[in-house]
């Protein structure tokens, strides 16, 4: 039998693989620097373990695509589209001022006009591989700089057709303008097309899929879309890359998202790595090590030239400057797309044999940099920004006055959902608060509700100082980002060691670290769903909401281990059920208007309860005890009952049976209007 080439290749890459990046985890250094150097070390101008790197080459453009795909399907179309400023002025003025700046430098080095635009179009592009999967991995894609990388990172996938087709017209062909102008079109058509038909169909579809029950069919269906749309995209000129993101994006938006995520992300691991070694075996290590000094200066003048170029695009569109430098250390290297330009322009003559190799050097160079920059962003640009002299927020003088006379106040940072929810609340309850966002237009819209809202980085020492930290009696972290968050827990507990911290978390795991760092108390999202379905199960078998409350805070003052542990749960709350109809309980309801409990003598109510005790009765904030049997209940009254798990139980739908039966008659009514009309 014949032994299959790309099979031994495979085997050799993933054997100098595995020790490669488990070392790179020991030393704690990114798996994709491990995944690069593995590609050099075995490619055909170093050891020359591997030698067909093409066909190696097409297994790392589909493990592209399942890589693309995944952070799609990570991500939200929604936001996306809501980001559409961002997208085309940001992303336009990225590239074309990089182009732009490279190219006169080039000119001035003594290249020709059209091999200088083309080195400003490879510098130009950034990795979406590497930067989504490293935000990815880091929780920081839904953050202010994670969101503005994103759109900045579509809009140069999108310049890829254009950029191809430019390329003959740098070179001399016959080509003219209005190629251009038609590869533009397509782009946008095929774009569109894919976004609005997924839009309806993919959900329907999906929908279908699942009532046949079967896991099998449904993953192969989710991978049917994600690599149909890059195939679709490839039909018309543009990147597979493009279609599977766009895919991934429109799936994330039904309620298949996070199942279709969980299927793709063992191929994307998988084949991410081989993308990325493959990657490392063009470099002729050689050539690198005959020319370091030149690779090298390239390698860094285009990082600091990407960083200052996003920077400004940043501040242009009115973020912070925090962002900005975090922004632009993130796009800073050279994008895996730059790899294809460059092998076109290669054939065609517009990039020699030394060129090549130059441009291969310092890319290569730039991502292995990009995870130790992105890494070292936030401590840079907190250090860059402390030795500034003016202040960071954007504070008119009638809001200083605004914030000066707040005492014992909370202070919201971050205005999502978590954070609009709180400060509805807290107004309702008139406790004085104050919110911080590095959102401008989310500050500009609150501002129109009349929220005591201010833009500015609430992680930062001097901006929390402005709120008044030290006065402030609380201090709450709504913000997505988990290294933000470590970052201002730390900062607030220097400046004020009593104020009482509140974070928020997506994943139990983070707890302890956040709680290390000052936090008093610590929401993990995953952990208070859990919560949630464990309620709702023993209200189902007849646990009242008083020990259902009590078991929450157990779990909750066990620092979350009830969940966490195996067998642990079960037993506890087995131990719960078992004795709980032979235990007396106690129970909090409210009289709600048009109840059967409104109107009741405590005598009447009691005979009603069928052997529940009334122990108090809290109105307009009193206690009462004393309440003689002739006494009334009015709507609003708190009623504190005493009895058993099944009495408490029926005598708690007194007060809300009628209210519940109104609202099915008036449903009942409406969908007899609806059908008559």
């Amino acid at each position: 039998m014949e032994s299959i080439p790309i099979l031994r290749d495979l085997v050799v890459l993933v054997a100098v693989a595995i020790p490669a990046v488990m070392l790179a985890h020991r030393f704690r250094i990114p798996t994709l620097v491990g995944f690069l150097f593995t590609g050099i070390v075995i490619g055909p101008h170093a050891l020359g373990f591997v030698r067909h790197v093409e066909s190696v080459s097409e297994l790392a453009e589909i493990g592209s695509v399942l890589l693309l795909f995944a952070v799609g399907l990570e991500l939200s179309l929604s936001r996306i589209v809501r980001m559409g400023r961002y997208v085309i002025q940001g992303g336009a003025i990225q590239m074309l001022g990089t182009i732009g700046i490279v190219a006169i430098v080039a000119v001035l080095a003594g290249l020709p006009l059209n091999h200088a635009i083309l080195w400003g179009s490879l510098i130009a592009l950034s990795s979406t591989a590497i930067i989504l999967k490293i935000y990815a991995d880091r929780g920081e894609l839904d953050s202010p700089h994670g969101r503005m990388v994103v759109a900045i990172l579509l809009f140069q996938d999108l310049c890829v057709v254009p950029l191809m087709v430019l390329l003959p017209l740098l070179a001399g062909t016959e080509q003219g303008p209005m190629a251009l102008v038609r590869a533009v079109a397509v782009t946008a058509l095929v774009t569109g097309g894919l976004v609005v038909a997924g839009r309806f169909i993919v959900p329907r579809f999906l929908a279908r899929v699942t009532t046949l029950r079967n896991q099998e069919i449904f993953t192969l269906c989710v991978l049917a879309i994600g690599l149909g749309a890059a195939f679709l995209t490839s039909r018309f000129g543009l990147s597979l890359a493009l279609g599977a993101f766009l895919a991934g994006l429109i799936v994330s938006e039904s309620e298949y998202g996070l199942q279709a995520l969980s299927d793709v992300l063992p191929f994307r691991d998988t084949f991410s790595g081989i993308f990325f070694t493959s990657i490392g075996m063009l470099l002729d290590i050689r050539f690198f090590f005959a020319n370091a000094l030149l690779v090298l200066a390239v390698a860094a003048g285009a990082i600091l030239l990407k960083t200052v170029v996003t920077y400004g695009v940043v501040r242009f569109v009115r973020r912070s400057a925090r962002a900005g430098i975090i922004s632009g250390l993130g796009l800073a290297q050279v994008g895996e797309f730059s790899f294809v330009l460059a092998s076109v322009a290669a054939t065609m003559g517009l990039l020699g044999g030394t060129e090549y190799q130059v441009f291969l050097g310092a890319a290569i160079i730039s991502m292995i940099a990009a995870p130790f920059l992105v890494g070292a962003a936030p401590d840079l640009a907190d250090r860059i920004l402390s030795r500034r002299a003016a202040p960071t927020m954007e504070f008119a003088t009638r809001e200083v006055r605004a914030v000066k006379p707040l005492t014992e106040h909370v202070i919201i940072v971050g205005y999502g959902l978590n954070g609009r929810n709180l400060a509805r609340a807290l107004r309702s309850a008139g406790i004085p608060y104050a919110i911080m966002d590095s959102n401008g237009q989310k500050v500009r819209d609150a501002r129109l509700d009349r929220e005591p809202i201010f833009f500015g980085d609430g992680t930062r020492g001097e901006v929390l100082d402005r709120v008044g930290i030290h006065r402030a009696k609380m201090l709450v972290f709504a913000i997505a980002s988990h290294q933000d968050e470590k970052r201002g827990i730390s900062v607030a507990r220097h400046l004020n060691p009593r104020v009482h911290i509140v974070a928020r978390t997506r994943y139990v795991a983070d707890m302890e670290e956040l709680y290390a760092l000052g936090a008093n108390e610590v929401v993990p999202e995953e952990f208070e769903t859990s919560l949630e379905i464990f309620a709702r199960v023993l209200r189902r078998y007849g646990v009242t909401e008083g020990r259902i409350r009590e078991m929450a805070e157990e779990a909750r003052g066990d620092h979350y281990d009830l969940l966490r542990q195996r067998g642990t749960s079960m037993t506890r709350v087995d131990g719960f059920l078992s004795p709980v109809a032979a235990r007396v309980e106690m129970e909090t309801v409210t009289v709600k208007r048009g109840s059967r409990a409104e109107g009741q003598s405590m005598s009447g109510l009691k005979v009603l309860c069928g052997g529940a005790r009334v122990a108090a009765v809290i109105r307009a904030g009193e206690v009462r005890y004393d309440l003689d049997a002739n006494s009334v209940l009015v709507a609003g009254d708190t009623v504190v009952l005493l009895g058993t798990a099944t009495v408490l139980g029926n005598a708690a739908s007194l007060f809300r049976e009628q209210v519940a039966q109104q609202a099915e008659e008036e449903r009942t009514r409406r969908r007899g209007t609806a059908i008559d009309t």
